[in-house]
């Protein structure tokens, strides 16, 4: 089963799941902000993709950080919680699919993981 994780406002989000309806893949979505995310599974996203990948520095909310949050996020334990804390922080959309993980969207992989 793919389950897409992010929040139903996200432009990126919107761009993925419309490519997978556009291209019959069946999917389930988790939004961050109504089911929230535990730790196990950001460890789990922080081993597969690194937690760097996973920490969306170009987002609103790491803007909203202080510069002290942003500073202390320097190893996987320190992202895993700041994630946790704040969900929207985490780069979208993370898309599980079979053993695979793909962080962000981008439609080469998209392609290369469904077709």
């Amino acid at each position: 089963m793919t389950i897409v994780y992010g929040i139903k406002t996200c432009d990126t989000v919107r761009k993925a799941t419309a490519w997978l309806k556009k291209h019959h893949v069946d999917f389930r979505f988790h939004d961050f902000r109504e089911d929230g995310i535990d730790k196990k599974k950001l460890g789990n996203w922080c081993d597969i993709a690194g937690w760097e990948t996973l920490v969306n520095k170009k987002s609103t909310t790491w803007r909203g950080l202080t510069e002290a949050q942003q500073a202390g996020i320097t190893n996987k334990k320190a992202a895993i919680n700041i994630l946790q804390e704040h969900p929207t922080l985490i780069k979208r959309p993370v898309i599980e699919h079979n053993q695979s993980l793909l962080v962000g969207y981008d439609e080469k992989k998209l392609e290369k993981t469904f077709k």
